[in-house]
């Protein structure tokens, strides 16, 4: 498509975008009555309406039935997370049994590395990225710890190289193959918080199991954001969170994929609870642990019927739009952001910004990119985010220098993506010019 920056165009693409509906059914943080332009699907994802609607059941089968609710009403709580497995597979690319429901993202890490950290002699390390989000970082170093081992010999970190903002693919690969005799876990961002990049994980995937070793994803930049096919790519497991993409509220409940064929693997580690155990048998209060024979054995606690709730409404707006029209809107929208924004850098004759985040286009294969775009600010950037914030943008800066955007389809639309250039335009042009 042929790109124009005049407002009249984005309205034009708001007219002709065909999930322009699900927009009235968000609630846009507003001050004074003005709308702003929330850019932060990447860090929180926007309520949406039928949220309480969801909540006002739980609470209506908690009233009516007490405890009973677990096996009498509409949607019995005992079934409850069979509603979101459906949407999340079509979501993850998984098969709906290879999914569960449960706890929250790190605490779900430490579960899975139970699992698929399994140091045996000389193969006790963990390759992953330099400058994973803390919480994997810090799951890492704990259980290298655990282990008894020292974290600073057991994980091996792969980073850009000199000069460059980006992890190679060719370098990850190329430390699993220095490394595979001593590896115990292969495990990546698949979309990295900071820079918004996008790993080629099936790449990944073939040179971990190419080499006998456990592969899994940390999906929580991912899940609701990029295209994924795990099954398909034979990913052993992955996490994410529900609460950014998904638009599950803060705190919302994470999501677990394991891949079928450990489901009936009993020499396979991992600790049991009350929620995974064998169905047929759970209410006999036996000693032994049997866990169910799907994704669903891992499952430790009682759910939270509330966060489900939260969640399942916010599954049920994705499976009206449809993930294959939300990834076309995705790909538009950030197309058209990119467009934009080189516009913008246009303006002034010095530049102020760079991107460290790939470009659409420069993906030769696998997910292609996200919607999170990263601007490194050249100079003045946390002026320029202060004063995009008092002009209704609500972004997020992430030090040193750095302004992250991630506008999403289900509620962006194309004339904020033009009037955040404009903003960003106006701001540059000001500073551009001599002072006095």
């Amino acid at each position: 498509m042929q790109f124009e920056n005049s407002l009249s165009f984005a309205k034009q693409l708001d007219e002709a975008d065909m999930l322009k509906k699900f927009r009235s059914q968000f609630i846009i943080p507003a001050i004074d009555g003005q709308e702003q332009i929330y850019f932060l699907g990447n860090s929180l994802g926007l309520q949406s309406k039928n949220i309480k609607t969801e909540l006002d059941k739980i609470l209506e089968q908690w009233g009516k039935y007490g405890v009973e609710a677990f096996f009498m009403g509409e949607n019995r709580w005992l079934d409850y997370h069979k509603q979101m497995r459906h949407p999340l597979s079509k979501i993850v690319g998984a098969l709906p049994h290879e999914i569960t429901v449960m706890n929250q993202l790190t605490v779900n890490l430490h579960l899975m590395m139970v699992s698929f950290y399994q140091p045996v002699d000389k193969r006790k390390k963990i390759l992953c990225e330099e400058k994973a989000f803390p919480s994997d970082q810090y799951m890492f170093e704990t259980h290298a710890r655990h282990y008894g081992f020292d974290p600073h010999e057991v994980i091996v970190e792969v980073k850009p190289r000199a000069g460059e903002q980006l992890i190679r693919t060719e370098d990850i690969l190329t430390a699993i193959e220095k490394n595979k005799d001593e590896l115990a876990l292969v495990f990546f961002s698949a979309v990295h918080y900071y820079t918004g990049q996008v790993l080629e994980l099936r790449e990944i995937v073939k040179a971990a199991h190419a080499a006998g070793i456990f592969c899994g994803f940390d999906l929580a930049h991912a899940a609701g954001n990029i295209s994924l096919r795990l099954h398909e790519w034979e990913v052993d497991f992955a996490c994410w969170c529900s609460y950014k993409y998904l638009n599950s509220g803060p705190g919302g409940v994470g999501g677990v994929y394991i891949h079928e064929r450990f489901h009936h693997d009993k020499n396979l580690k991992r600790f049991g609870g009350w929620w995974g155990y064998d169905k047929a048998t759970r209410f006999k209060m036996e000693k032994g642990f049997k866990p169910i024979p799907t994704a669903e054995g891992w499952q430790l606690s009682t759910p939270s019927l509330l966060l489900y709730a939260s969640h399942k409404a916010a599954l049920d707006l994705f499976e009206e739009a449809g993930w294959k029209n939300l990834a076309a809107k995705r790909r538009l929208l950030i197309n058209y952001l990119w467009f934009i924004l080189d516009e913008v850098n246009k303006c002034t004759a010095q530049e102020f910004m760079a991107f460290i985040t790939p470009r659409p286009d420069s993906y030769r294969n696998g997910n292609g990119s996200g919607s999170q775009l990263s601007m490194l600010m050249l100079k003045e950037g946390k002026q320029v985010f202060d004063e995009l914030t008092k002009r209704g943008i609500i972004a997020d800066w992430r030090e040193p220098n750095v302004i992250r955007i991630a506008p999403v389809p289900l509620y962006n639309t194309f004339e904020e993506v033009w009037r955040f250039g404009d903003i960003m335009r106006s701001m540059l042009t000001d500073l551009a010019k001599p002072a006095g």
